[in-house]
């Protein structure tokens, strides 16, 4: 069997004939096997879902409880027959309940990773390598240039920043999913425990993280409703990149506008979005991670995926991988 018999790019996304499913489909489809949350990768509409318990109930507070037709819960490590072909699911790193998939027949295994990131993440369980005879990686920061700092350093500068001015709301913009509650727990590490002040498109997805054991210590709503203008002073807001840039935002006093992503590295994107503090923490894997997972695998050809494709299919051509790019569509950033 060749590797494109097994999975191939359609339109719904990858599929995989034998097994009739469809890994991370972008339209409804019969079969689904979900990576993780982020709602470029799950949708709702399929007959039937297979993904990690976290993934599911992820999805069901994103789209309600009748999101798909049927559900299957299954945990990391555990291989699932579907239609004859193996399916097993393993850590990504990413996210909450992340997972990368790794199907297997005939003789041929082939992983494909959703996103993932190689950086230490208390909210979520670590990426593992999986040796593989194809892996399909995403390449969100798949150029040299992205090269992420330790996050501990960019949590510093944001509470160096709330020192030197008490009088100021710091408003950080991270993703519902994964990257707010990220920063959250690492403001926690680094020993900030005062409340942290949340937008109201956080709370549902917060309050699962800490359903399942990840204490974000005391999240209040960020509402000046119930108090003056005044209370925020010194206090960090988090809330979805959005919702800083309404009205919503100026309520607070002398704010100062922060933003969590790993494309605060480009100084146009952050000047472009008016961010006066970048902080550069991503959750996906950087070029060095990216570059040195793939030689982790053992993998002897590559698939290239949602992101900076021809850089990284160079780079395996020039150290004697076989790389193509699948120039899948439909996958956006909402996770970086």
């Amino acid at each position: 069997m060749r590797a494109r018999d097994l999975l191939h790019p359609r339109p719904e996304g990858l599929y995989c004939p034998p097994g009739d499913f469809f890994i991370d489909p972008v339209r409804p489809v019969g079969r689904a096997l979900v990576t993780h949350g982020h709602s470029d990768h799950a949708r709702a509409g399929h007959g039937s879902v297979l993904a990690t318990r976290e993934t599911l109930d992820i999805m069901a507070l994103r789209y309600g409880e009748g999101f798909a037709g049927a559900t299957q819960a299954t945990a990391l490590g555990e291989t699932i027959d579907v239609n004859g072909v193996s399916v097993t699911f393993h850590p990504a790193g990413h996210v909450l309940g992340s997972a990368q998939i790794a199907v297997e027949h005939g003789g041929i295994r082939i992983v494909a990773s959703g996103d993932y990131k190689r950086r230490r993440d208390s909210t979520c369980t670590p990426f593992e390598p999986v040796a593989c005879d194809v892996f399909i990686t995403e390449a969100t920061f798949g150029l040299p240039v992205f090269r992420h700092p330790p996050d501990t350093e960019e949590i510093g500068r944001l509470l160096k920043s709330v020192k030197q001015f008490p009088q100021s709301a710091h408003l950080v913009g991270a993703y519902a999913l994964g990257k707010a509650q990220r920063v959250m727990k690492l403001l926690r590490e680094a020993g900030f425990e005062k409340p942290i002040h949340i937008h109201g498109a956080l709370a549902k997805l917060s309050s699962y993280y800490q359903s399942r054991g990840i204490d974000l210590g005391d999240l209040q709503p960020a509402t000046l409703e119930t108090g003056a203008k005044g209370d925020f002073a010194g206090a960090i807001v988090i809330g979805p990149p959005s919702a800083f840039v309404d009205r919503w935002a100026r309520r607070f006093p002398e704010p100062i506008s922060c933003f969590a992503s790993g494309w605060m590295r480009i100084r146009q994107r952050a000047k472009q979005r008016g961010v006066e503090l970048p902080l550069i923490i991503s959750d996906h894997s950087d070029w060095d991670e990216l570059t040195e997972t793939i030689l982790e695998t053992g993998a002897s050809e590559v698939w290239v995926t949602h992101g900076r494709e021809e850089a990284l299919v160079r780079w395996c051509e020039l150290v004697g991988i076989a790389a193509r790019p699948l120039h899948l569509v439909g996958y956006e950033d909402e996770g970086d």
